[in-house]
């Protein structure tokens, strides 16, 4: 996602950091190729006039030319537009007014509106405390209401459904089911269809004005670039939607619909679609999009991430046994499954600054795969004790995991160099703790004065 913008601007904006002094011609050499890599990525052409005539106006004012490190101004003054251009603010899904809350699902076909009804149901059950619906009301995709009704039970969450029946009759009925068995939010999954088909968009506007939703949310396939924006437009004037969703937004490198779709609609980004699975969708936060974009990792994210899956008694004995020293293969396996639960290691990766900077395409996540294989082999006393595991133990392990016993001296060396690291750290904390280990009740005692 925007990696091919951000390594064009990274490029740009380090040439600009290195300037002493900013004149109006190293100014427009930079934004020249500010305008390339927008463009390159994507973006909207009128987006990127805008945009390098709002930065280009910033950055030739009295305060960036007058300042201690210009370069670095206008870096500031890029990343404020980025967020601008974006949103400015987090746009969280109106959940206020009489019960049931109405989210409609509109956009093209195969923009992924069924996945992401499910995403949003999950999101608001576990974020939000809400009881969700799904209403299947495609009636006219193959298999359609099946994939709903998939999703819905993979993720306990029930599906109305009428089979081939009139959509706008289902949806109707799919809010009288929720209000009578005490539903408290209702998702209705629309059909597909194309922003030119008069009927289709009519069948939309009957729909909407049947059971009135909270919010219309149109689902733009990040992969199709500048013609989601054009199709948000659309769709916009017919239904005057209320928010957008940006599905496949992994397989997209340039994100130039992402950067144009607010601007041209004025209608915020309500979610992103980070993966296949049900629970890689994340809010949009144009601020932590923007420090993406220009190489600054995304910090926020990371440990937002990590509380939602890390408890604070498990992230505190874990530092004790860094710390100290105790530090096993039992707790190895532990921390290895909680990473497997952030994601993907190179999405993990792109958020940390510097790190993003690394080949991430070259990270192959079945090595993590054959590394907790080969843990799980192992039996809880060898995990505890790794030095018990003599070479008839590694050819077991090695059978019993589908590897090698190569590939198990190679994981006992890694968990050996890993203590060897947390033993020296251990060793730094426990002299800033007076000696004592870290973790325990003790204080060091305090230093009488000298009498004089």
């Amino acid at each position: 996602m925007f990696s091919q913008l951000t390594d064009s601007l990274e490029s740009t904006l380090k040439k600009l950091r290195g300037q002493g002094t900013l004149t109006e011609d190293n100014v427009a050499e930079a934004l020249r190729e500010v305008r390339r890599a927008f463009l390159e990525a994507d973006v909207n052409f009128n987006v990127t006039r805008d945009f390098v005539k709002a930065v280009k106006d910033k950055a030739l004012g009295t305060d960036v030319l007058l300042s201690v490190s210009p370069g670095q101004q206008i870096v500031k003054i890029i990343n404020d537009e980025l967020i601008q251009m974006m949103g400015g603010e987090t746009k969280e899904v109106e959940l206020t007014g009489s019960s049931p809350i109405g989210i409609m699902m509109v956009g093209l076909q195969g923009s992924g509106k069924t996945t992401f009804a499910g995403k949003i149901a999950l999101y608001m059950r576990s974020k939000r405390k809400r009881k969700p619906l799904l209403v299947a009301a495609d009636v006219y995709r193959p298999a359609a209401i099946k994939q709903l009704q998939v999703l819905g039970k993979s993720i306990g969450i029930p599906v109305y459904e009428e089979g081939q029946g009139n959509p706008v009759e289902i949806i109707k009925n799919g809010h009288r089911y929720a209000v009578e068995n005490g539903y408290d939010l209702v998702i209705y999954d629309t059909a597909g269809r194309l922003q030119i088909d008069d009927v289709l968009m009519q069948e939309l506007e009957q729909a909407r004005d049947a059971v009135h939703p909270n919010e219309i949310l149109f689902v733009a396939d990040a992969m199709i670039g500048q013609e989601a924006v054009s199709v948000a437009e659309t769709f916009f004037q017919r239904l005057n939607f209320t928010g957008v969703c940006l599905s496949k937004m992994d397989g997209d490198t340039r994100g130039g619909a992402a950067l144009s779709i607010k601007k041209m609609t004025g209608v915020p980004i309500c979610f992103v679609g980070l993966g296949e699975k049900l629970s890689e969708m994340d809010l949009f936060h144009p601020d932590r999009m923007a420090s993406r974009i220009l190489g600054m990792g995304d910090v926020v994210s990371l440990v937002e991430k990590a509380q939602a899956v890390i408890e604070e008694k498990d992230a505190k004995d874990l530092k004790k046994k860094i710390f100290n020293n105790t530090f096993d293969l039992n707790d190895f396996l532990k921390q290895l499954r909680t990473i497997k639960k952030l994601g993907r290691i190179k999405d993990i990766m792109g958020l940390i600054p510097g790190l993003n900077k690394l080949p991430l395409d070259q990270i192959n996540e079945k090595d993590l795969v054959y590394v907790e294989a080969t843990l799980s082999s192992m039996t809880p006393r060898e995990r505890k004790k790794p030095q018990i595991i003599d070479s008839s133990r590694k050819k077991r392990i090695a059978q019993g995991s589908g590897t090698s016993v190569q590939k198990v001296n190679q994981v006992l060396s890694q968990f050996e160099s890993m203590k060897e690291m947390f033993k020296k750290i251990g060793g730094i904390a426990q002299k800033q703790n007076g000696g004592a280990p870290v973790g325990s009740n003790y204080t060091p005692p305090k230093k009488k004065k000298k009498r004089k």
